[in-house]
């Protein structure tokens, strides 16, 4: 077995600064209906082409009134008001109010002309014909004037911005059924190794099932993004180049998992720099130092590890941050707090950063770590910390920087977990 040598190992900023970098937002753009908007990212800046409401409306059930003919009203002196009809949300009144006259109004109704006050059911006395008012109703009161939402020309959504329930409302109430937005950017993920069999197939002696496209799939969806998952490719440079190529033509990033170290069957170190610019291979971190990643024609192919916690563990502190600069969304994907560690103690390594996966109980940060090639060790992680190179142990009740991952992948960004402050 043929075994080759790392070269310079970079840090892991300088490897996530290099993809982000190289790393291009996404330029297409579609158009979709409101309803499907929630959460995309608008690519135009739309204005209002009208003013909302385009009437005066009732803001409550009542009675529109002149406010002039209640001037003198009194508990003692009551004024009396003829009504002479009734207006709904969907109607208008047929003519001009008259002195002394008064119409039953819906909420959301078109005032009538004349009229320049609502006074609330509660407030009046109901008789068969008419109304008594027992005191002065305000001008203006109970009505929402032109463009008392916003305007004609006013701004609603702004270019970049990402789409939530108030703007998306405030398009459907401007009569806009469709907005054009940022197309999600397309990530193909591609695994290799003999070893490998899709979930469902039949496992050969010494096989075992492909977990990382699942993983993998599931933070691109999260992040914004449209995974488009490879069958595993054999230990075969030449299928392993093409499947790469193919995949590179119909997608925005690459992602390659397995064959990414120093073995005789790690083909992508030399595959990689045959279809781009080499940006580093092997990052000063454990777990996941063997990875490498090219600048492919203003795309990216990113070569991760097969060991599924090394593999998932790259996959937030380095690719999560690419996926959402691909996804025109701002923030590396994560919040930073400080927390206690909790009762498990954190080995250092000389010269490599050590990445930890971290659950929260009970307001203590616990590693959650169990080994390379161990899927469950990050089962239950929210989080994560990066630890500088060093020597000895990291004991239990120290003081540490976690990336608390956005939602879905992590906790709530306004609710962060018990026991920690957010760092500023």
């Amino acid at each position: 077995m043929e075994l080759r040598a790392f070269g310079r190992l970079i840090p892991a900023e300088t490897a996530r600064r290099r993809l982000l970098l190289a790393a291009r937002p996404v330029s297409r753009t579609e158009t979709v209906p409101l309803e499907t908007a929630f959460g995309r990212v608008s690519a135009v800046t739309v204005r209002s082409s009208r003013d909302v409401p385009s009437f005066r409306r009732a803001t409550w059930d009542g009675y529109a009134l002149r406010a002039a003919d209640t001037r003198r009203a009194s508990a003692a002196d009551p004024v009396r008001l003829r009504v002479v009809g009734e207006v709904f949300a969907e109607g208008r009144f047929g003519r001009r109010l008259r002195a002394g006259e008064t119409v039953a109004i819906a909420t959301g109704a078109a005032v009538p002309a004349g009229a320049d006050s609502v006074v609330i059911f509660e407030e009046v006395v109901r008789e068969p014909t008419s109304i008594r008012i027992v005191r002065p109703v305000p001008r203006g009161d109970r009505i929402s004037p032109v463009g008392d939402d916003f305007h004609r020309g006013e701004r609603l959504v702004r270019s970049g911005e990402r789409l939530a329930p108030g703007p998306l409302g405030t398009l459907a109430a401007c009569g806009i059924p469709a907005v054009r937005v940022y197309s999600r950017p397309i990530v193909a993920i591609v695994p290799n190794g003999n070893e490998l069999t899709s979930p469902g197939g039949r496992l050969r002696p010494g096989g075992i099932f492909e977990s990382n496209n699942t993983t993998l799939a599931a933070v691109v969806t999260a992040a914004g993004g449209i995974p488009r998952t490879y069958p595993p490719s054999p230990d075969d440079p030449t299928r392993i180049e093409a499947t790469l190529r193919i995949a590179l033509r119909g997608a925005d990033l690459v992602l390659a998992t397995g064959g990414s170290s120093v073995g005789e069957r790690d083909h992508l170190p030399r595959i990689l720099p045959r279809m781009g610019r080499l940006l580093f291979h092997g990052v000063a971190v454990r777990p996941g130092k063997p990875t490498l990643a090219a600048a492919c024609g203003g795309k990216l192919v990113v070569g991760l590890p097969g060991h599924p916690t090394s593999c998932l563990s790259n996959m937030y502190w380095l690719i999560l941050p690419v996926l959402r600069r691909l996804a025109h969304a701002s923030g590396p994907g994560w919040t930073d707090v400080r927390a206690t560690l909790g009762g498990d103690v954190v080995e250092l390594s000389p010269g490599l950063s050590t990445v930890v996966p971290l659950a929260f109980r009970k307001g203590r940060a616990y590693s959650t770590f169990r080994g390379s090639s161990v899927v469950t060790s990050l089962t239950e992680a929210t989080a994560f910390t990066v630890l500088s190179p060093g020597r000895g142990v990291v004991r239990a009740g120290a003081l540490l920087v976690a990336h608390v991952l956005d939602p879905p992948l992590g906790e709530c960004a306004d609710g962060l977990p018990a026991g920690t402050v957010k760092v500023p």
